[in-house]
């Protein structure tokens, strides 16, 4: 189960065999059922995962019952409450499997072992978090910016192998939008074919 999270490390950095192997060896797979929570909000965050297969929704709560998605995590994607995870404070977010999936997760006292014995450790996870703070940096500027169908078909085209996964109403929390207005553009796309 970790060839896949093997392949994904060695995308980033350089590392021999042996040193993969024993930080690899340091995760565990979990499988967790359709709408089964990995992290409910107000629980720490003790983790971080790597997906091997499925989908999850990494969501906050509003007051008024209302989810705001942030991200999807799929195959080969990292997924955590980074602010729990870090500053041991109770989670603000929920993560929820959206499908049957699979995630090997690494636990926070690991990990911290692993960033002071093996550097290329803390390379990787410094890579991926340069990564993204980039990713964040243009949602933010794409939101700010961008009229809400063109965010819609921004989405389409950088995560065509998620979005066909998702429904309006997910599509539609990730992007700040209403359901019936992912219906709306989807039938104006339509028409134009």
């Amino acid at each position: 189960m970790t060839e896949s999270l093997k392949k994904h490390i060695r995308d980033y950095i350089e590392i021999s065999d042996e040193r993969l192997e024993r930080y690899c060896n340091a995760f565990h797979l979990h499988k967790i059922k359709k709408k089964e929570f990995l992290l409910r909000e107000g629980n720490l965050c003790e983790f971080e995962g790597f997906v091997v297969g499925g989908c999850f929704k990494v969501f906050h709560t509003h007051h008024n019952g209302v989810e705001q998605i942030l991200y999807f995590g799929v195959e080969n994607w990292w997924i955590s409450d980074i602010d729990s995870f870090i500053n041991n404070i109770p989670s603000k977010l929920n993560i929820q499997a959206l499908e049957d999936s699979e995630i090997l997760l690494i636990a926070k006292k690991d990990k911290e072992m692993f960033f002071r014995e093996m550097p290329e450790i803390d390379r990787l996870m410094r890579l991926k978090f340069q990564k993204s703070i980039i990713a964040l940096q243009r949602r933010i500027i794409d939101n700010l910016s961008k009229p809400s169908d063109e965010r819609y078909l921004d989405f389409l085209k950088d995560y065509p192998q998620t979005a066909h996964r998702l429904t309006n109403i997910q599509i539609a929390s990730y992007l700040g939008v209403t359901p019936e207005f992912i219906s709306r553009i989807r039938r104006k796309i339509v028409n134009k074919s």
